[in-house]
């Protein structure tokens, strides 16, 4: 099966070492950029329902603005209570200049 490519933003839309808000597919994702890389979880805490985009990025972990349980950027994982249920993350690739997601 292959897999389904959406292109999701510019990647010079993704600040570095900061998080913002997008729409694709019908899902409110967050798209983060650590360094040189783009990472891309769904944009809701399993905890306390806020938007992660709303939060503090640092390093790789995501502060959710609303109870301050953290995650990883990279594969979703909660790092800190009290969010213990993982976000879903989503593979992104990077090709002519934007971030594309798939998202099955």
């Amino acid at each position: 099966m292959s897999t389904n490519w959406i292109d999701a933003a510019a990647q010079g839309d993704v600040p570095q070492d900061d998080v913002i808000g997008v729409a694709v597919a019908g899902r409110d994702i967050a798209l983060y950029g650590v360094g040189d890389e783009v990472f891309a979880t769904d944009n809701l805490c399993t905890h306390g329902h806020a938007r992660l985009c709303d939060g503090f990025l640092e390093g790789h972990e995501i502060e959710c603005p609303l109870h301050q349980g953290r995650f990883d950027v990279r594969t979703g994982k909660a790092s800190c209570a009290p969010a213990t249920e993982a976000v879903r993350s989503y593979p992104v690739k990077i090709e002519a200049g934007r971030v594309w997601l798939a998202i099955d």
